[in-house]
């Protein structure tokens, strides 16, 4: 028996007693219930439950699922006729789908009291992100690496770029030198002895006219930093940290200002997640990549030194390298652990950095909210 040929239970049982020529009465003695149970049954008064649907099924010997489905179609129908749609609710799944709301508010990006307040969240998102709504959002124009470069950026990369750019904004200083910026990798090389020595980067590179925003990543946006640009003369760095290690930061931060002095980014969007990965096609970022990898460890000689050590690899040997390079054995680590993909090499000499970034840059997070419009 095809159940679409009825639109509720009731009809389907009222055929079936036609079938056999049963009353109400019959079936309410044959189910052991009361005569009127039935005939609210058939008038559609009265829900068929899983239970009682088991009981008709050993009846009519008609599936109890058939049953199920006419009242589910029903109650479904029933609720579309008394329950109104309502955008305000398809539209606050929208935008807590597609943007960060609860952690933007947390992190105190955007200013909302009442995380059910709509208006003031599509308000306040649409104020962020300086758009007319928070559906045209669109992403930054900035240079970096992403791993998958068929995907575009989610919203909370988006999100954090902007974050940058709006603590940028803020910052007073001097017109981007491209020749102080060249001149500047000198001393940044002379910085790579020990993890404190990064303190000084922010003021050397404030030096160079270069913007420096330390901003805490979003939780899953898996980005470690980018290069944008105010204008033609404010180029910015934005970095999360999101791996507390020196050869990271060290990476990372080289990668961005090789798209500095290349210029990139001042139109196209691009993202750096993943920074160090193989993935990257571009020649923007195998450019920076092998700008990054040789300010860290000249590469020729990482590679020489696997070529003659591996599988091996003697800690005298790895620290006399790192001494003979005049840097931190954590970068020449790095650098080893990406090349072979072990990464259980040398864990010991890995050194935290972040502690001695954060207390002489601008920084967003880790319980710190940067002051932004604040005179």
């Amino acid at each position: 028996m095809d159940s679409e040929n009825y639109r509720t239970p009731g009809q389907l049982i009222e055929t079936l007693l036609a079938e056999r020529g049963w009353s109400n009465r019959l079936l309410a003695t044959v189910l052991d219930v009361e005569e009127s149970g039935v005939s609210k049954l058939i008038s559609a008064k009265k829900a068929v439950t899983p239970e009682l649907a088991i009981s008709l099924e050993e009846v009519f010997e008609v599936p109890a699922e058939k049953f199920l489905t006419l009242q589910r179609n029903l109650d479904l129908a029933k609720a579309r006729i008394i329950v109104r749609p309502n955008p305000t609710r398809a539209l606050r799944a929208k935008i807590f789908a597609d943007i960060p709301v609860v952690e933007m508010i947390k992190r105190g990006w955007i200013n909302v009291e009442d995380v059910r307040d709509i208006e003031a969240i599509e308000t306040s998102v649409s104020n962020f992100f300086g758009t007319g709504s928070f559906d045209q959002v669109n992403s930054l124009p900035h240079a970096a690496k992403k791993t998958d470069a068929d995907m575009p950026a989610s919203k909370a990369q988006i999100a954090w770029l902007y974050r940058v750019r709006q603590i940028a904004t803020d910052m007073l200083m001097p017109a981007y030198s491209e020749e102080r910026t060249k001149a500047s990798l000198v001393k940044l090389k002379s910085f790579l002895s020990a993890p404190e020595e990064a303190r000084h980067v922010p003021r050397l590179l404030a030096e160079c006219g270069i913007r420096l925003v330390i901003v805490e990543g979003l939780k899953s946006s898996k980005i470690d930093g980018a290069c944008l640009w105010l204008d033609e003369r404010s180029p910015v760095i934005g970095m999360t940290l999101r791996f507390d290690r020196m050869d990271n930061f060290w990476f990372v931060l080289r990668h961005e200002l090789e798209h500095v002095l290349q210029r990139h980014g001042m139109s196209e969007p691009m993202l750096d997640i993943e920074i160090g990965t193989e993935y990257s096609t571009t020649t923007e970022e195998k450019l920076a990549n092998a700008a990054a990898a040789d300010f860290c460890a000249p590469q020729a000689k990482i590679d020489s030194f696997i070529a003659r050590k591996a599988p091996l690899f003697p800690e005298r040997d790895f620290l006399g390298l790192a001494k003979i390079l005049g840097v931190h054995p954590c970068l020449v680590a790095g650098q080893i652990q990406f090349k072979t993909g072990r990464y259980e090499l040398f864990r010991g000499h890995l050194a935290k950095i972040r502690d001695h970034v954060l207390p002489s840059a601008i920084v967003d997070g880790w319980g710190d909210i940067a002051p932004v419009g604040v005179a």
